[in-house]
């Protein structure tokens, strides 16, 4: 399923503003070149202007960019009525310069109508002398209404923009992506424990067994042995060996593992790493809230104002109304957390990352080694802090008010239920700040998989927060019943695949595993027999819920089971429950020694699934929990090999987390994380995760260079490239949850 897609052009951009044509005369191309009078020689026709000043100069066609734009879209130069064919590979080349020097353009080739796709873009920045760019893509779709666009607003002061020799040619030779995987020693690339398990993954094609070496930073050799040959890894393609150099326990900073003539990248032997990975991946939710502004002195480098509060040119979400015809009132359904790289705020969503963070403090509750205080009151620097609340309750209450918000309120039609979503009309571009979001903003129709997510999430919250916050629990569990009541009463209300114009579908036509958790959680808040019996009765009670893509926002049914094995009841049963989870552990363990990475994750037919690394993370919270369970070390050993994978020992030689391991992903696919984009604008925060290698690259980025890639091979770090490198709420509580574990067994 495709989640989102970026605009071309934002509607206002084309419909709102006038296209200034400019002086026409006929040019001429050859067979193959797509773009009419890219030279400029003595014409501008037939390229169109927006909010610019443009003419010939020298050859050239030359813009004065006015200041004061917000996005890159208020002012642009383009030409329409470009033919592609799906599956060609084209070359889009241009010369451009910018005085002064630092602006950057956003060269773009996509759909000139409705829904304005993006199938290629590129946003070079330009020097007053000028260079030449070229990049290579494949078309995704037929169409003979394509555009090419160069836009150059979203400056505060005034430029000057020229563009000469623009080409599109088609049938150009596919351009050969080789990404650059470093040394072949794959190691974890922040730390390992010193008493916990050490693995690393050599690429080669030597059949027989190397010598390997550890040194520490002084250089000296501290522990060797022998690797061990594993023959060719269907998750990469490549030949490989592993490496245990488990049996040295001493801490340090700045190891590297030395085998078959290559230095690994940098690592350390300690637990501090994970104590400030614990905190960065909760942190991360402070900056994507919506509805308040992130203050500066908090998250130096990530303020700014408040987005979605009823301010111009935001349209929401203090009183937003559904979509025409839908119904008659509208809803203030301001804050929350933006979902992911875009603006909108989704139930289904929002759901499972707010459980997932909640269980997260849970499981310190309950666990062996749970630290509560690890995410207590003043450890996440919120604005809330010092309220006697932990922080990670605060954090995640702040979701929970939103989801509250959703909700149908009594005497309308469908009352009780939640709304599945509510995001703009239209795909808006990057970047683009969430106070600067000029869409009509929308409630999207209540379904019965949004409703449960907020029964279960509310009914876990109502036992959480009742220590802190009585009349907050009250009104949580009030909720949770209120939506539990509207489900049952409409059970097969589900969201249109269809509905994914201006943010994901989220679409989910099966709902037995939600009930399932909604009920898991009524029940350990309640102690209610009927509760009991619901779960008792549900068919997903005895199923094997651990399958090898995780659970996750459509897959719901292992939050109720782990819940239910983990956080103490009189639940009939619940040792059955208990040794169903010890069961999923043990698969997911397999699934880990017989990859060569070591990973929990074994996606039938080697297919890597949309946000592949939080289903890894979430495989490994079920062999914790495991643990949590048992006490047996196997389990902890593997929960914490796992996070191992994410770190840096994978294919691609990266971390896939921010700010953590010497070549970590940065440019995840945000409009305001928008460095590559802006540089003005920040990369992701530290302890983001990107969502990693997805074999279905249905981004047009990913698809003109990753072609016939092969599972973890599937990934590029690159702002464009939203379908393997976005970042999302729920997929960061994985991480948060499993950063959690292995902070505390030290």
């Amino acid at each position: 399923m495709t989640r989102r897609r970026t605009a071309l052009l934002s509607l206002a951009a084309l419909l709102g503003a006038a296209l200034t044509a400019l002086p026409a005369q006929q040019a001429g191309a050859d067979e193959t070149e797509q773009v009419r009078n890219g030279g400029f020689d003595t014409t501008a026709d037939p390229w169109w202007t927006n909010n610019v000043t443009a003419g010939l100069a020298d050859g050239r066609l030359c813009a004065d960019v006015p200041g004061g734009t917000v996005n890159r879209w208020d002012s642009a130069v383009g030409q329409n009525d470009i033919t592609l064919q799906k599956g060609s590979t084209y070359r889009f080349s241009f010369r451009a310069s910018g005085v002064p020097d630092g602006h950057a353009v956003r060269a773009v080739v996509g759909l000139g109508v409705a829904p304005y796709d993006t199938w290629y873009e590129a946003t070079p920045v330009l020097s007053a002398s000028g260079d030449s760019y070229a990049y290579t893509f494949t078309a995704p779709a037929d169409s003979a209404q394509g555009q090419v666009a160069f836009q150059v607003g979203g400056s505060a002061d005034p430029w000057r923009f020229c563009m000469d020799d623009v080409s599109l040619l088609g049938g150009a030779p596919p351009e050969v992506y080789e990404p650059d995987t470093g040394p072949r020693v794959r190691v974890n690339q922040v730390a390992y424990l010193p008493g916990g398990p050490k693995n690393a993954t050599l690429v080669t094609d030597a059949a027989n067994r190397l010598p390997w070496r550890l040194k520490n930073a002084a250089g000296a050799t501290v522990a060797h042995g022998w690797s061990v040959p594993r023959g060719l890894d269907a998750s990469s393609g490549q030949r490989v060996h592993t490496i245990d150099f488990g049996a040295f326990r001493k801490g340090g900073a700045g190891f590297t593992l030395v085998a078959d003539g290559e230095t690994s990248r940098p690592f350390d032997i300690g637990t501090a790493a994970y104590r400030r990975l614990r905190l960065d991946a909760a942190k991360y939710y402070y900056t994507q809230r919506s509805g308040i502004a992130i203050r500066d002195d908090l998250r130096p480098g990530y303020g700014r104002a408040a987005g979605h509060v009823g301010v111009a040119p935001n349209q929401g979400d203090t009183r937003t109304p559904c979509r025409t015809g839908e119904c008659d009132y509208a809803l203030d359904v301001s804050g929350g957390w933006y979902d992911a790289g875009d603006h909108g705020k989704y139930v289904v969503n929002g759901g499972i990352a707010v459980w997932e963070l909640m269980s997260t403090y849970e499981r310190s509750l309950h666990a062996r080694t749970g630290r509560p205080a690890a995410l207590g009151d003043g450890t996440l620097a919120l604005p809330e802090s010092g309220n006697r609340t932990p922080d990670v309750l605060d954090e995640a209450r702040w979701e929970l008010d939103f989801l509250l918000r959703m909700q149908v309120p009594a005497g309308q039609p469908l009352a009780g239920m939640a709304h599945h979503k509510v995001h703009d009309q239209q795909w808006t571009g990057l970047p683009l700040m969430p106070a600067a979001d000029p869409q009509k903003r929308e409630l999207h129709p209540p379904t019965t998989t949004a409703t449960l997510n907020l029964a279960a999430a509310a009914a876990q919250a109502a036992r959480l927060y009742k220590p802190y916050d009585k009349a907050f629990a009250a009104k949580a569990l009030k909720a949770a019943r209120t939506a539990w009541a509207a489900a049952q009463a409409h059970p097969k209300v589900y969201a249109d695949p269809a509905d994914g114009t201006g943010g994901g579908a989220y679409n989910d036509d099966d709902a037995t595993d939600e009930f399932y958790w909604a009920a898991a959680e009524l029940y350990l808040t309640t102690g209610e027999k009927q509760y009991a019996d619901f779960v008792a009765a549900s068919p997903v009670h005895t199923a094997d819920v651990f399958l090898p893509y995780g659970f996750d926002w459509s897959r719901t049914a292992a939050a109720g089971r782990l819940d239910l094995a983990l956080v103490p009841s009189r639940l009939p049963g619940r040792d059955a429950v208990r040794r169903s989870v010890v069961r999923g552990a043990d698969s997911y363990l397999a699934a880990l020694a017989a990859q060569p990475y070591g990973m929990p994750y074994a996606p039938d037919g080697n297919r890597y699934d949309w946000g592949s690394s939080h289903q890894v993370l979430n495989n490994a919270v079920v062999i914790a929990t495991a643990y949590d369970l048992t006490g047996a070390s196997k389990y902890r050993d593997g929960a914490v090999q796992s996070m191992d994978y994410v770190l840096g020992r994978n294919a691609l030689n990266i971390s896939y987390v921010t700010g953590y391991g010497e070549v970590n992903s940065h440019r995840q696919h945000s409009r305001w994380y928008a460095h590559q984009l802006d540089p003005n604008l920040p990369d992701p925060p530290a302890g983001t995760l990107a969502g990693g290698p997805n074999s279905s690259i249905q981004d047009p980025y990913a698809q003109s260079k990753l072609q016939g890639c092969v599972g973890q091979f599937c990934y590029i770090d690159d702002i464009q490239s939203w379908s393997t490198n976005e970042t999302a709420i729920n997929w960061n509580a994985a991480l948060a949850r499993m950063a959690s574990f292995v902070a505390d067994q030290q």
